[in-house]
This record gives structure tokens, C-alpha cells and sequence, in this order.
């Protein structure tokens, strides 16, 4: 199994999720995009995307990442690309807690070299890089909270 990184929000389940349904946003909490090129009208329904580049400038990639399976406020399943490095699947869940928000970030490879490397190895690397987003999913949330309290 994967290691799940879990991150209590400090913001309700429905604005952590605000975050998740914009697509446009995606590049501000994901580390490793750097920017968001367009986003399906039906997002995030399964089998809508994200068009995304990833890596620093000059040298970006474009690829997309693609909706598998949604439950609103609940789960979100992803099928990220970011080709020649290859693909992953990321699962996030939310768990309400008042107004708190627990969430849990799930990744492993799935294609590509990548794949090459042990599981615990692969673990390893991406565990700091899944702490950072979940960082940046929840600063996002709670500032756009805190905002929608204060108008």
C-alpha cells in the first residue's frame, strides 16, 4: 500500500472541496505544475481533464490529468501524466470534522520508469512533494474560507 499523507484543514469539507473543483487552481496547490493550460467545462466529473504543463521553464512538459472516479466533498481519483517521467494515481479524500476538514493524499506510479524503482524507494521520494501540496491545498481552502466569512 501507498503511503498516505494526512493533513487536518482548518476549513470545512465543502471549501477544501471549492479548491479541488477548480480546475483553474490546480497549479497553485499540485507541486510540480506550473501551470494550467485549460480545464473540461465538466469538471471535475470522471473522465474530464486537466491540461497542465509541469517542471521549471524553459523546460516544461505538457501533459493532462484525468478524473477516474468523484464523490463531491468526499473522494477525488486521479490519473496524473507528466510523460517521459510517466503516470501516477492520486487519491484524495475528505473527511469532515466539524469545521475542520481531514484529508488524506494517496500516490504511486503506475507506468513508466518511475515503475522501476522499489515501492519503499518510490514512497520515500514522493512523501515530502505530498506534504508540500497538501499544504498548499489547505492554504488555499482556509484563505478562501476565512475570506467568504469576513464579506
Amino acid at each position: 500500500m501507498a503511503k498516505e499523507i494526512v493533513r487536518v484543514v482548518a476549513a470545512p469539507s465543502e471549501a477544501v472541496w471549492a479548491v479541488l473543483a477548480d480546475g483553474w487552481l490546480y497549479a497553485n496547490w499540485v507541486v510540480g505544475a506550473s501551470r494550467v493550460r485549460q480545464v473540461d467545462a465538466d469538471w471535475p466529473a470522471p473522465g474530464s481533464c486537466i491540461h497542465h504543463s509541469f517542471g521549471a521553464w524553459p523546460a516544461v512538459v505538457d501533459d493532462t490529468t484525468e478524473v477516474l472516479d468523484s464523490t463531491t466533498e468526499q473522494s477525488l481519483e486521479l490519473s496524473a501524466r507528466g510523460w517521459p517521467l510517466g503516470e501516477a494515481r492520486v487519491r484524495l479524500g475528505l473527511q469532515p470534522d466539524g469545521p475542520h476538514t481531514e484529508v488524506t493524499l494517496v500516490e504511486d506510479v503506475v507506468a513508466g520508469p518511475g515503475r522501476l524503482f522499489p515501492k519503499p524507494l518510490r514512497q520515500l521520494a514522493v512523501a515530502p512533494r505530498n506534504t508540500e501540496t497538501l499544504q498548499r491545498l489547505a492554504l488555499l481552502a482556509e484563505g478562501r474560507y476565512r475570506e467568504r466569512l469576513d464579506a
